[in-house]
């Protein structure tokens, strides 16, 4: 474990590719660990999700996430939130899909760093192609703290759906 123990400098977000050794990574939780192993060069390629890697050496993955473009009922955000939105049945949204650390690189914040990295690239892309929040999908109690200690919002409707308006994103980065 020593070994493997960086320091976030040495590492790179870069978007998946074939260099990258997606059969050794291993987070713990099978259906993301199989979704980057089976699925990930699949969604990119059919441009349904766009997948960007962690890594230090430009092979090994120490984790992993993806964005998509997504659409929000209006309806479905807390009413203080609509209420500064157009008032469109839909408005746009991304996606983050999925979020995952190797469990050979734990402990070292790296989770914190992707998320970051995923909303500050969230954000560039607003810059182009409209969004008003980044929406997520809690695997799991665990998960759904995790995203709320960065302060998304669980949408009224729907367990483990959270989000967070890109206005509060772009406090994060001036």
């Amino acid at each position: 474990m020593a070994e493997k123990q960086k320091h976030r400098e040495d590492f790179k977000v870069e978007p998946l590719a074939k260099v990258h050794d997606r059969a050794a990574f291993s987070c713990g939780i099978e259906a993301l660990d199989n979704y980057l192993k089976k699925q990930a060069s699949q969604d990119v390629a059919k441009h349904a999700a766009v997948c960007f890697v962690l890594t230090s050496d430009g092979k090994t993955i120490a984790g992993y996430y993806t964005l998509s473009q997504y659409s929000v009922d209006l309806v479905k955000l807390p009413k203080e939130i609509a209420a500064k939105l157009p008032k469109y049945p839909e408005v746009p949204a991304t996606l983050l899909g999925r979020l995952a650390i190797s469990t050979e690189f734990r402990g070292q914040k790296l989770g914190e760093f992707l998320l970051l990295d995923a909303l500050h690239r969230s954000l560039q892309q607003s810059r182009h192609v409209a969004s008003t929040a980044v929406i997520v999908d809690a695997k799991d109690e665990v998960a759904r703290r995790f995203y709320q200690y960065f302060d998304f919002v669980p949408l009224p409707d729907t367990t483990n759906r959270l989000f967070l308006p890109m206005q509060t994103i772009d406090k994060l980065f001036p």
